[in-house]
């Protein structure tokens, strides 16, 4: 499911990329196994729990895209990201697709 999960954001990465050539979408490389000496190490540097899978800067906009497969579900530290991120005033959206994602850019 995780290489699903992969092939999904690389999908909607190049689109982005291609439709929106001046503004910026970017991954936060949060996941993986790290050992707990990397992970403590990480964790000091700001490393957050939770955290979208993508951020897109637009003009005067950050939108948060937090990317499932199948019947994935968000885990609890990502459904706190979004509480937080929603309580200061931005957008996160949780998508499943690139259809999904394509009808969400229209609103870019």
């Amino acid at each position: 499911m995780k290489h699903e999960e992969d092939n999904l954001q690389q999908s909607i990465v190049t689109y982005f990329r291609f439709a929106f050539p001046k503004y910026l979408i970017f991954a936060v490389p949060n996941g993986g196994n790290r050992n707990a000496r990397e992970g403590a190490r990480l964790k000091k540097q700001g490393v957050l729990a939770g955290v979208s899978d993508l951020v897109i800067v637009l003009p005067n906009k950050t939108i948060f895209v937090e990317l499932k497969v199948g019947k994935g579900k968000q885990q609890a530290t990502q459904k706190s990201f979004q509480a937080n991120v929603e309580m200061l005033g931005y957008e996160y959206y949780l998508i499943y697709s690139l259809d999904e994602f394509i009808e969400l850019s229209k609103l870019f």
